[in-house]
């Protein structure tokens, strides 16, 4: 597959329904990226997490083992926990931007992410019931939304991208679920 192709203020770009994935770059380039602000976002939350999330069991850990075997040991397993954990937190949203992309066909929307193991979803367009945007404090600080896509198949959402600028997930919203470009099976 091609390198995705980032349109942070763009409207989306719609592929023909029959591109394969070989085709040539001129239809391949219709990858899109999230909006790069998403890294910043999810480096924040990772930290966040980090500390929420470590801080009880790093101090669990600093003191359990502390007074079980030793505090220089358990101060070395907690700082590298600690250390561990803001690493991940710092480098991996740059892997899953890199890795996320999706793209908008006449037939469907690709969803494709994952780092270590790569998932792609399509999710036909004529099956969209509804589509929503969300944005939760720290999102709306970015500038950032959320798109989340649920189709007739099921309760839950069938496929999410985060980390769209506003101005674009609303386009994108409004290019889904706008009944002209689908076509009616009766549900």
């Amino acid at each position: 597959m091609s390198e995705p192709v980032s349109h942070p203020a763009g409207s989306p770009v719609i592929a023909p329904a029959s591109a394969p994935a070989s085709a040539p770059a001129s239809v391949a380039a219709a990858w899109q990226q999230l909006d790069p602000k998403v890294i910043w976002l999810w480096r924040a939350q990772g930290l966040i997490r980090s500390v929420i999330g470590l801080g009880p069991v790093g101090l669990g850990l600093l003191l359990g083992l502390g007074f079980a075997v030793s505090f220089r040991l358990s101060g070395a397993l907690t700082g590298l926990l600690l250390v561990g954990s803001v690493v991940q937190a710092l480098v991996w949203p740059s892997l899953s931007w890199r890795a996320f992309r999706y793209q908008l066909r006449a037939d469907a929307l690709l969803v494709s992410q994952g780092v270590l193991w790569q998932q792609t979803v399509a999710i036909p367009r004529h099956r969209i019931q509804h589509a929503d945007l969300r944005q939760g404090p720290v999102e709306r600080a970015w500038g950032l939304t959320t798109l989340v896509v649920y189709t007739a198949a099921g309760l839950s959402a069938d496929g999410s991208i985060p980390g769209l600028d506003e101005d674009a997930a609303e386009q994108l919203r409004d290019v889904l679920l706008n009944t002209r470009q689908r076509s009616d099976d009766g549900v």
